[in-house]
């Protein structure tokens, strides 16, 4: 697995390095001090797994994983242990590890990169599956979850998958946006972008060629947006 570490710390991006090292799994091929930097070669090279501190100056790693799309697998390396039960809200994050690291902890936490990505492939069957009444229930590590159509608020299109918002919680889906625009209802969803489908009566604000749901500003594109200005209910 290529990996990169992002860490403000010289020594513990040092230590990482040193540890990947006795894990032949694992190829390190960039290190940063920031996650600007960071960002700036994702928008160019692709990476299998991150190793990624959570307390950096001006800009953290959960602000980190927020702005990348599409991110792979990441680890956690902190010496902060109240982030634990926030990290496992992303579905991109395998691994939290506290500092300091010991050998045996660090390897476990790449097995369980590499297991994670043996199981994201196995399940390339993920998808969304059928609706009944206002559930739509989607395939997702081989179990059927229900969600509820009306708390969807947005559809995020992202490579070979789909983000699911809804009021409670974010689902990632094998599937595409076309499958999962013919199970919703067309009376409250709009495809406003190639990449976008949003719920109407979730829409906040809209600003020139944008709507904000919740707090996503989406973009909506030219061909879309007569449609979208006739389905408000405007004065």
């Amino acid at each position: 697995m290529n990996c990169i570490i992002i860490d403000d710390e010289a020594a513990a991006r040092a230590i990482i390095s040193q540890l990947c090292g006795q894990a032949p799994q694992v190829n390190v091929i960039e290190e940063f001090p920031n996650a600007i930097q960071a960002i700036k070669f994702l928008n160019q090279n692709e990476v299998d797994l991150i190793f990624l501190d959570i307390h950096m100056p001006d800009f953290t790693g959960f602000d980190f994983i927020e702005t990348i799309k599409n991110p792979p697998k990441i680890i956690l390396t902190t010496s902060d242990t109240n982030f634990a039960i926030q990290a496992f809200e992303y579905d991109c994050i395998v691994d939290y590890l506290v500092k300091p690291i010991s050998l045996e902890r660090f390897q476990k936490a790449i097995n369980k990169a590499e297991a994670s990505s043996v199981n994201a492939s196995s399940n390339s069957s993920d998808k969304v599956e059928t609706t009944s009444g206002n559930d739509l229930y989607v395939n997702i590590d081989r179990r059927l979850i229900k969600i509820n159509i009306p708390s969807i608020y947005l559809v995020e299109a992202q490579g070979d998958y789909i983000r699911v918002k809804t009021e409670n919680k974010n689902y990632t889906v094998h599937s595409t946006l076309k499958k999962i625009k013919e199970k919703l209802p067309d009376s409250i969803f709009l495809k406003v972008h190639r990449s976008y489908i949003i719920n109407i009566n979730k829409i906040v604000d809209i600003e020139d060629n944008s709507v904000l749901i919740k707090k996503d500003i989406i973009p909506v594109s030219r061909s879309n947006r007569p449609e979208l200005m006739r389905r408000l209910n405007m004065l």
